[in-house]
C-alpha cells in the first residue's frame, strides 16, 4: 500500500525528515525542539536521529534565535524555525519586518534567505488573549515573505517541501486545532487524508476546493475550512448547496481563483479566525469587487473573530469563534 492516512503533524514530519536526510544545509531551532520534537511533533526524534548540530535547542529569545537564523539562510544554510505560538511574532517581528522578508530585494537579488518559519496558531482550548491568536494577517501584511496555510495532511506535507526548497523566506502556518497532535484532542477527520510515501510539492497561490457547491461560496483558511465543512453539512439539510473555497496560500494570493470560484455561486462568506478589522477577510472582499463586482448576487459576509482580546472561559470564548453555526446562519441570510 502506498498511501497513508497521516495527521497534518506525521505528514509535515515526513516532508522535513526528507529534506534534511538529503540536504545537510538544512537544520531546526527552537524551544523543546531536541528531546520532544516541538510541541506539534514536527521534528519528533530529529534530536537523536540528526545530532545537536542540526537540532538546536534555543533558549526564550525569539529576538535572538530568529535573528541568527536569518544571518545563517544568508550565508548558506537553510534554517527551520519552530516558533509554537505566532503570539510570540511581537518579540522577533524586526528580524521578520526588515530583515529576512526584505534582503533579497534590497540586495538586487544577490543574497537569498532560504529560511522556514513554522508556527502555530488559532484558539478553541482556552488558552486566553496571549496564546489563541490567529494574526495571519499580520505576517502576510509584510512585503517580501510568503504566507502559507495548509488546512489537511496531503498540502502540509507537499506545501512543506515547497517551502523547503524555495529560495527565500516561507511563513508556514498551522492552526493547533488541525494539526493533530493529542494534547489538542482527537484529530479532527476532514484534516487528515491519504498522503504519498514519496515527495512532492504543492505549488504556492492555487486555492483549493474541498466541497463544490452552486447556492454559495464559504471562503477560508486553517480551521475555518473544516467549520466551513460541518456549515455545509448543515446548510445541505435546508436545501443549500455550500461551495467551500480553501485559501492554502496568503501570499501569493489566487485571486483568480477565488473570483472564478465565487462567480459560480454570486453569494460570499469569508470565514476567518483571525480579528475582523483590517484582515484577509477585507482582502478577499476586495479583490472579488476590484476585479468584477457583478459576479456578486448579494453583499458579501464576514465571520470572524471581534476585535477584542480572546477570553480565557471557554463560554466566552465558543460565542465568538467563527463556528460552523455562525457561518452557517450566516450563509442563510443570502439567500
Amino acid at each position: 500500500m502506498s498511501n497513508r492516512i497521516l495527521t497534518m503533524s506525521r505528514a509535515g514530519r515526513e516532508a522535513l525528515d526528507w529534506e534534511m536526510e538529503r540536504r545537510d544545509e538544512i537544520f531546526c531551532l527552537g524551544e523543546d525542539v531536541y528531546n520532544f520534537g516541538g510541541i506539534f511533533g514536527t521534528m519528533d526524534g530529529f534530536g537523536a536521529k540528526y545530532g545537536p548540530e542540526r537540532v538546536i535547542n534555543t533558549p526564550i529569545s525569539e529576538t535572538g534565535f530568529i535573528g541568527m537564523a536569518a544571518g545563517a539562510a544568508m550565508a548558506g544554510m537553510h534554517p527551520v524555525i519552530d516558533l509554537a505560538y505566532i503570539d510570540f511574532i511581537g518579540v522577533c517581528y524586526n528580524v521578520l519586518l526588515n530583515t529576512a522578508s526584505k534582503t533579497h530585494y534590497m540586495s538586487g537579488g544577490n543574497v537569498k534567505v532560504p529560511m522556514t518559519l513554522l508556527i502555530g496558531t488559532g484558539g478553541g482550548y482556552n488558552n486566553a488573549a496571549q496564546h489563541s491568536q490567529c494574526l495571519h494577517a499580520t505576517v502576510a501584511h509584510i512585503p517580501g515573505a510568503k504566507v502559507v496555510y495548509p488546512s489537511n495532511a496531503y498540502d502540509a506535507k507537499g506545501m512543506l517541501h515547497s517551502a523547503l526548497r524555495d529560495e527565500n523566506f516561507v511563513i508556514f502556518l498551522t492552526h493547533k486545532g488541525t494539526a493533530g497532535v493529542g494534547w489538542m484532542g482527537t484529530p479532527i477527520k476532514t484534516t487528515m487524508n491519504e498522503v504519498p510515501v514519496d515527495d512532492y510539492t504543492v505549488p504556492f497561490g492555487k486555492v483549493a476546493i474541498p466541497r463544490d457547491g452552486s447556492d454559495v461560496s464559504l471562503v477560508s483558511l486553517g480551521m475555518g475550512v473544516h467549520e466551513s465543512l460541518k456549515a455545509a453539512e448543515e446548510l445541505a439539510k435546508d436545501g443549500i448547496s455550500a461551495q467551500v473555497v480553501d485559501l492554502r496560500s496568503l501570499v501569493p494570493l489566487d485571486r483568480e481563483g477565488l473570483l472564478s470560484a465565487v462567480s459560480k455561486t454570486g453569494r460570499l462568506v469569508v470565514v476567518d479566525e483571525d480579528y475582523l478589522s483590517y484582515g484577509v477577510s477585507g482582502e478577499v472582499i476586495a479583490s472579488i469587487v476590484e476585479m468584477d463586482a457583478t459576479v456578486l448576487k448579494k453583499s458579501p459576509r464576514r465571520v470572524c473573530m471581534p476585535d477584542i482580546p480572546i477570553p480565557y472561559s471557554r463560554v466566552m470564548e465558543e460565542a465568538i469563534l467563527p463556528t460552523a453555526g455562525r457561518i452557517a446562519d450566516a450563509a442563510r441570510s443570502l439567500m
